[in-house]
């Protein structure tokens, strides 16, 4: 079996180390991640050309395909005479990831909110830090919020 695509290794090398760090995932996972930024005819990739292009055990592969799955890193698709599945990059991804980081955020502002409720000394040095950082949370909420609905 051959490449179906053309890939870069410095590209690919560099991408295998940003995505495993900003996804936490292991390093297979990264690469798999990291092959499908490559196919930009969007024309999927077989579970047997990872196994084979990155020289990985399909136990292997299918373990770390199933992680990327599962974190809706990926998409897989059956085409209907075959029985083969393609994955394919999550192009939801994006604004699935941003919208749990608006969450974060705002659970975040809850729980302060609450703290501040359930604290019986008030100090007020401590407070206006806690209101800046406040503020800049709900700056970001809505910087991104309004970046997401241009998505």
């Amino acid at each position: 079996m051959h490449q179906s695509i053309e890939v870069d290794e410095k590209i690919f090398q560099d991408a295998v180390r940003f995505y495993g760090t900003v996804f936490n995932i292991p390093p297979l996972a990264s690469k798999i991640y990291a092959y499908l930024l490559f196919d930009y005819e969007k024309v999927g990739i077989t579970f047997d050309e990872f196994v084979e292009v990155l020289s990985a055990s399909k136990s292997s592969v299918s373990t770390s395909i199933s992680l990327l799955l599962n974190a809706q890193l990926i998409v897989d698709h059956s085409k209907m005479d075959e029985r083969k599945r393609y994955f394919f990059i999550n192009d939801e991804y994006k604004k699935i990831r941003f919208e749990k980081i608006v969450q974060k955020m705002q659970d975040e502002l809850k729980l302060l909110d609450d703290l501040n409720t359930f604290k019986k000394v008030k100090d007020d040095g401590y407070n206006e830090r806690i209101e800046a950082y406040k503020v800049l949370l709900n700056k970001n909420i809505k910087n991104i919020q309004e970046s997401l609905n241009k998505l």
